[in-house]
């Protein structure tokens, strides 16, 4: 097992603007917490940090369409979702929020020392102005038609319809969301970080960890890197944020992207400044954990956080140590991000209906019933399922069958036969229970393993597997037969069952924490003499008057899970029949859960082009005009890749392109087609192009 001096682990700031979900609690805060856990059970000095990230457009959207001030939405869901963590045992030692004081204090300060140090640019940039409303209108207060696919309610961020990134003075017919009237373009000054600067350091950075992070985070960051990075701009026009700390600069706030992972920092001094958790004299100071490299870090996140925590913020903490030199910042260890969960084997969507969120599943399941089932389907390397029908088998043929039944079986058979007493001494064991015991200490040794690779649901399987070799013990040395004949060696027998069981209760802590404590509490036992290293050993003092029993697991029944599945498709369906705008000129009737038939596909196609010639569109950030062939055939596509691909570099690719796609009007170019990409939350990742030499009119299926 891999030894520290300290360990602070980070879970990513839940965005205050809603409630959490299933699949937040199984990309990032479970197996935070199940590390987390296991890290002190290991004696690692551990500091476990998380909070709201309050910040953004979407919030003050949201307060806006409710006529309240975004205080009142962050405050709302701050308190739903901490008490969510709190009701599921996520075990922080301290959950803050952006939106306080000390974070404003230690972000501004955060954008003073990279400003300092010469890594924040001004620029000026056009943007649009409503001069109704006399402000800049932030990407998202902007509504126009998209120059890619004509929907007439697209985002000035993104076309929610085709999917496309925008720049807002790209938008056909801007309107202001504030007032309705159509802004006029004004230039605007903001800052930005010199990301660029950073190209090769964090390349080094990334390899450097080739051999140790999940190839899942090596690719996304890898992938990003590729492309070559582009400064980024860190300030907005808008009323509710960090304000930017410079003279001139009213009215302008820190981008929530820069601002809060800061929040990691300023949440560990509001941690330290009353010592939360195991923190051990010496170890109050929030530098010892940030700034002494002593302190492994390591990050927790879904997937769509990767690169804000391989690439920005390690650039942005690299930045900051070169402009304060005598305060170096560490940066993470390890990401082990994890990847989406479906549900029922479709994608979560909230605005579909199709989802589960965290506080209505804690009203009606047991915690660590969810937390054990969920532990087994962790998306680590793939996407996976949750499927209603597997939690239920989950819990009743595992939970239930196997550590709760040894429990159970182990405790009444003491209470009747053995006046419900621990019987003997700890040295008092039967030959195979000691032998079993002894098992235990070594599988521990392989789990801890799994559980330092970040392999957790591997940990959870290879735990449960220690519960079965229980039951087997139990049932191969019959005490009900043994006690028969020689009652001395059966109590020797349920001895080491009690042992048994007061060591499962420790190995199933990181997961079941709940049902844990109430079996050392029945053993008239403790946590305090336990760690992972020694939790084989045998403990339990003799002539221990045993606690009340009780069903640790209780089954869940078909019905209930029928149930279940019939309110999420009723919720699914509700929100499908609910009035919606209709989409401007579909090109395929898509079913109730976003499926399109085999014929709808067959009218798409798609062909192989080879690129002649490339530049730039005027007054564009991302648009780039594209000559190509397509065999007998030469078009123009106008695509939206500039921010990752110079033009120079496309000449010559092979590509693929949606050859049937009706003629648009891109910013005055003409496109008769549409390139394919392949897309993640910040745009462009990589051209979808032929492999080898195919020739260009070729056709896709």
């Amino acid at each position: 097992m891999t030894k520290t001096e300290r360990t602070l682990i980070t879970a990513a700031l839940p965005y205050a603007n809603g409630p959490l979900h299933i699949g937040h609690l199984a990309g990032c805060y479970l197996p935070a917490d199940l590390y987390a856990r296991f890290k002190r059970l290991a004696g690692e000095h551990v500091l476990f940090i998380c909070g709201s990230d309050e910040h953004g457009v979407p919030i003050t959207i949201s307060a806006d369409k409710e006529g309240v001030t975004p205080q009142v939405i962050v405050d709302r869901f701050h308190a739903m979702n901490k008490a969510s963590f709190e009701r599921l045992g996520i075990s922080f030692d301290y959950y803050a929020r952006t939106s306080s004081p000390v974070h404003r204090k230690t972000a501004q300060q955060f954008f003073l020392a990279l400003y300092n140090g010469g890594f924040l640019v001004p620029r000026e940039e056009p943007q649009l102005y409503d001069e109704e409303a006399k402000m800049f209108l932030p990407d998202r207060y902007v509504e126009g038609t998209c120059p890619v696919c004509s929907n007439p309610n697209a985002r000035g961020d993104q076309c929610e319809n085709c999917g496309t990134y925008l720049d807002q003075t790209e938008l056909i017919d801007p309107r202001s969301k504030v007032t309705g009237s159509k802004p006029v373009i004004r230039p605007a000054k903001h800052w930005y970080f010199a990301l660029s600067r950073f190209q090769t350091e964090l390349e080094e950075y990334i390899e450097s960890h080739a051999e140790d992070w999940k190839d899942n985070v090596l690719q996304a960051a890898r992938s990003w890197l590729k492309a070559g990075l582009a400064d980024r701009p860190i300030t907005r026009d808008l009323s509710w944020g960090v304000p930017v700390p410079l003279e001139g600069a009213e009215g302008k706030v820190l981008y929530v992207w820069f601002d809060a992972p800061i929040g990691y920092v300023s949440a560990t001094k509001e941690a330290l400044a009353g010592r939360a958790g195991n923190v051990p004299a010496g170890e109050e100071d929030w530098r010892v954990w940030w700034q002494d490299n002593g302190t492994k870090w390591i990050a927790f996140l879904g997937k769509d956080n990767i690169v804000f925590h391989t690439i920005m913020f390690p650039a942005m903490l690299l930045a900051h140590n070169k402009s304060e030199k005598d305060h170096r910042y560490i940066i993470p260890a390890n990401v082990p991000a994890n990847e989406w969960m479906n549900l029922e084997g479709q994608k979560l969507s909230k605005s579909r209906g199709w989802t589960v969120e965290l506080h209505e599943i804690i009203e009606r399941y047991p915690v660590d019933v969810i937390r054990y089932a969920f532990a087994t389907m962790l998306p680590e390397q793939k996407d996976s399922d949750f499927v209603w029908r597997e939690f239920q088998a989950r819990a009743n043929n595992e939970l239930a069958d196997i550590f709760g039944n040894f429990a159970n079986r182990v405790l009444t058979f003491a209470k009747r036969s053995f006046d419900n007493k621990i019987m003997g001494n700890r040295n008092e064991l039967d030959p195979e229970g000691k032998a079993l015991l002894d098992s235990f200490g070594e599988k521990a040794k392989e789990i801890a393993d799994s559980y330092e690779r970040f392999r957790l649901r591997d940990a959870t399987a290879a735990t449960m597997d220690l519960a079965r070799s229980a039951n087997k013990y139990f049932n191969d040395a019959a005490p009900w037969k043994l006690i028969k004949d020689n009652k001395d060696e059966a109590g020797k027998v349920i001895r080491s069952c009690l042992e048994a069981l007061r060591a499962l209760a420790v190995y199933f802590a990181p997961i079941t924490p709940e049902a844990s404590q109430t079996i050392l509490a029945t053993l008239g036992h403790s946590f305090t003499e336990e760690t992972w290293a020694n939790a084989h050993e045998p403990k339990l003092h003799g002539q221990t008057e045993l606690g009340d029993g009780t069903i640790l697991f209780p089954k869940i029944e078909d019905e209930t899970v029928a149930g279940e599945v019939l309110r999420l498709e009723k919720m699914a369906a509700s929100v499908a029949s609910a009035p919606a705008a209709p989409a401007l000129k579909p090109t395929a009737t898509a079913s109730a859960n976003g499926l399109i038939s085999i014929d709808d596909f067959k009218k798409i196609q798609l062909r192989t082009a080879k690129v002649l010639e490339a530049e730039r569109v005027p007054k564009s950030k991302k648009l780039v005009k594209l000559q190509i062939s397509l065999g007998q055939e030469k078009r123009q596509i106008v695509a939206g890749i500039g921010q990752k691909y110079l033009p120079e570099d496309l000449i010559g690719k092979t590509i693929v392109v949606v050859a049937n796609l009706q003629p648009a009007k891109l910013m005055g170019h003409d496109s008769n087609g549409m390139l394919l990409a392949v897309n993640d939350e910040n745009g462009v990742v990589a051209l979808v192009t032929s492999a080898g030499e195919a020739a260009e009119g070729l056709e896709v299926r």
